[in-house]
């Protein structure tokens, strides 16, 4: 029993000097990128500027080109618009806009508004304010030149309070709602674009909430007509994750964003005795940077036993009452459904979005359809799913019958609906 310990403590002890290197090893290596981001940001900080008087939900305050983003077949530009919280107070949200070169159909172009996964809260973090940005890094490899050579626009929001002053918003159905129909409004508030009433959402990780939550309150802009939500592993059911994540490396990952947002809509949520001691020290700090940057920091942390939360918060009352209260609920949907999910996913597990599919074929919602694909990373399920969902998604703009995939057995058991 005792070699047993000493092994384990001295493979214990390899695993966090080899996490420890590698953390130094990329600190070292971002340094110079890091001096350039921060010039980088100094230079647009203007640019995100509220202005001085409230913009309505949808007005767009202004737009400028994004010079170093290369898109085939199309023109990017940042953007700045008036949204609202979810109290219904004015607020701005930047974003990006998309416009195909080839000339627009007499009718205008369909919309496809497209919101991003979890990302951390910094400046730098924010879609629309990277520094080099690209295809790739923005998750746009794959389906957005065939988006572009199909003629939509794409309004891709970067959410409320990332990027802007203010509270963000992460995970709050409602607030990200708005965030996407008024980025679609922004859109057809630029004259060149020539965006049309016809949208679509699509969304990958936190996006997919977005993208689903959109169609729960389609009703905020009624002047559009959506015609579908499409997602890629979509954090849709939030209890049933929470339980299965809160003492995994996930935790660390979304946590933090969790702990700064939540209370805000939330005051009496409590994060003592729910959060871990190490979780408690640092959870703001770690919501404020960018996820990929904070990787390894967040591998030391696992490496040294430290869990993000003390339990799984599902059992305190407030906490489950919050994450029911956001959870997707699809019988507000009514829209056809489309989502890809890897069964190789280890941060949206397949189970939640297999429960999100049996609930989607008892509500009583328009037709839901499940694409399971296999050994893909959960960071490229939206770049390797995206074709598959656009190809829906045109289906949808032109009128076609949604497909129906109850019929079809799950590959996979649902997860416990209770959590």
């Amino acid at each position: 029993m005792r070699r047993t310990v000493v092994v384990l403590a001295c493979v214990g002890a390899v695993v966090v000097l080899v996490v420890a290197a590698v953390v130094a090893v990329v600190i070292t290596r971002s340094s110079t990128t890091s001096r350039d981001d921060a010039r980088f940001q100094e230079s647009i900080a203007s640019f995100y500027e509220s202005p001085d008087t409230p913009a309505a939900p949808g007005e767009l305050i202004r737009i400028e080109p994004i010079d170093d983003l290369d898109v085939p077949g199309g023109t990017a530009y940042r953007m700045l618009y008036g949204t609202q919280r979810p109290d219904g107070s004015p607020a701005v949200s930047s974003g990006m806009l998309i416009v195909p070169t080839a000339p627009a159909p007499p009718g205008g172009r369909p919309v496809l508004a497209w919101s991003h996964g979890t990302l951390g809260f910094g400046d730098e973090c924010t879609p629309s304010r990277r520094y080099h940005p690209t295809m790739d890094t923005l998750d746009f490899t794959n389906w957005l030149p065939s988006v572009m050579e199909r003629g939509w626009v794409v309004a891709a929001t970067d959410y409320t309070g990332l990027g802007t002053a203010g509270d963000t918003y992460y995970l709050i159905a409602r607030s990200e709602a708005q965030d996407v129909l008024n980025s679609v409004r922004a859109a057809r508030d630029h004259a060149p674009a020539q965006a049309s009433s016809v949208y679509a959402t699509f969304g990958h990780s936190q996006g997919g909430h977005a993208a689903i939550g959109t169609a729960m309150f389609a009703d905020y802009a009624p002047e559009l007509r959506s015609v579908g939500a499409a997602a890629a592993a979509p954090a849709a059911l939030l209890g049933p994750l929470f339980s299965e994540q809160w003492n995994t490396f996930v935790a660390w990952g979304i946590g933090p964003s969790v702990a700064v947002s939540w209370p805000v809509v939330y005051p009496d949520l409590p994060l003592e005795g729910v959060l871990g001691d190490a979780a408690m020290s640092r959870y703001r700090s770690l919501a404020d940077g960018c996820i990929t940057d904070e990787l390894p920091e967040l591998l030391l942390e696992r490496a040294e036993g430290e869990q993000f939360f003390d339990s799984d918060p599902m059992q305190n009352p407030d906490w489950a009452a919050a994450a029911a209260d956001q959870a997707i609920d699809l019988s507000r949907v009514d829209v056809p459904l489309f989502v890809v999910q890897s069964l190789a996913d280890t941060v949206v597990l397949p189970n939640t979005t297999a429960l999100l599919a049996r609930t989607a074929c008892s509500a009583p919602s328009p037709e839901s359809d499940v694409a399971w694909i296999g050994q893909v990373a959960h960071q490229d399920t939206a770049k390797v799913g995206g074709l598959v969902a656009v190809d829906w998604l045109q289906d949808r703009f032109d009128g076609v019958p949604a497909p129906n995939s109850c019929s079809h057995p799950s590959p996979i058991a649902p997860a416990d609906p209770t959590g």
